[in-house]
């Protein structure tokens, strides 16, 4: 069978430690370009991989005509990157968020669709083993109904993550567009939506920076929100855990507690009302300090290979990014913002 031909383009931290070591390990995979406006980076790939360095993207989807690509660039490129590449007729696996509004993530949907590829956004928390482990326990019954949540994901902030430090273009609101809301939110806004296959009716919150020097973009967001069948939750994004970093989420359930990431060994947790408790010990989540596989591009390859739609979709993907949105209108007009 043909390998499959994919590109980089943005050669920061998400592709250092992700995207190109997981198509590197993939056999289905041959990396054939790398773009980044720094073009050492880029060359770094290129000596180390195969494939040839770029500067110009479009350059290099004619040039090196591929499958796929992978769009990790600032959130405010998503849209035209994706967009170019699937007119290209590559299949596109964007980083999250998969835009910055309405309007482009429609955009980057239609292009797909004109184009006949697909769009599969990163959300990488549905492929969690913790993840998966308690939406299987959620799906078994035992927990009965759930009534409500708390979801919350928060570290030191991207200065310990992106290659460029304090310097990052996730402090310049002009790229970035969104912070913590973005970088994280998002995150928790498509696991709640999967785990608990329900969608997000309203959304109340509170985005603020509140430490962050130098930059306007959010740093901290508390979110309640009421999801179409009835149960009421919390979400937080933060980028000012500076010790002890978070990613967990508790579910309270007619039947007793589901507790997910909230321990280094048991990573969910169940406690019954009848004073049972059951410990799982399924795998640790990905963390920028521990890189564990993200299961994310070997499920872009495998849908490319089988012709299998993704099943993280462009469509999902923006009704992750619309609670995100409906997060900054509510913190804007201090009002409740319903999600039609």
């Amino acid at each position: 069978m043909r390998k499959i031909k994919v590109a980089i383009v943005g050669c920061g931290s998400i592709s250092k430690k992700r995207h190109i070591p997981e198509y590197a390990a993939n056999p289905n995979v041959e990396l054939v370009g790398f773009c980044d406006l720094i073009l050492g980076r880029a060359e770094g790939y290129a000596q180390e991989h195969g494939g040839r360095a770029y500067t110009s993207y479009e350059e290099m989807l004619k040039a090196e005509k591929p499958d796929a690509v992978s769009v990790c660039t600032p959130n405010v490129l998503h849209a035209p990157y994706a967009i170019a590449a699937a007119n290209a007729g590559a299949h596109v696996l964007v980083e999250k968020p998969m835009a910055t509004n309405e309007e482009d993530a429609l955009a980057m949907i239609e292009a797909a669709r004109k184009n006949g590829v697909f769009l599969m956004v990163g959300q990488n928390q549905r492929l969690m083993p913790p993840h998966l482990k308690a939406k299987e326990i959620l799906q078994s019954g035992k927990m009965g109904k759930v009534l409500s949540f708390r979801t919350s994901f928060g570290h030191g902030g991207p200065e310990g993550w992106s290659i460029d430090g304090r310097d990052s273009w996730f402090f310049r609101k002009e790229d970035a567009i969104m912070g913590a809301m973005g970088d994280l939110g998002v995150h928790k806004s498509d696991l709640i939506r999967w785990m608990l296959d329900d969608e997000v009716a309203e959304v109340a919150a509170f985005v603020s920076t509140l430490h962050k020097a130098g930059t306007d973009v959010d740093d901290n967001a508390t979110c309640v929100l009421r999801m179409k069948s009835g149960i009421i939750g919390t979400l937080v994004a933060s980028w000012t855990y500076y010790k002890g970093g978070d990613n967990s989420t508790i579910l309270w359930c007619e039947n007793g507690a589901m507790h997910i990431g909230t321990h280094p060994v048991d990573q969910v947790i169940v406690q019954l009302r009848d004073g049972t408790v059951e410990k799982y010990q399924v795998g640790a989540m990905a963390t920028n300090e521990k890189q564990v596989s993200s299961g994310i591009m070997d499920a872009f390859v495998e849908s490319i290979i089988t012709n299998t739609p993704p099943s993280i979709s462009g469509e999902e993907g923006l009704k992750s990014l619309a609670v995100i949105l409906a997060a900054f209108e509510s913190q804007d007009s201090k009002k409740v913002v319903s999600l039609s």
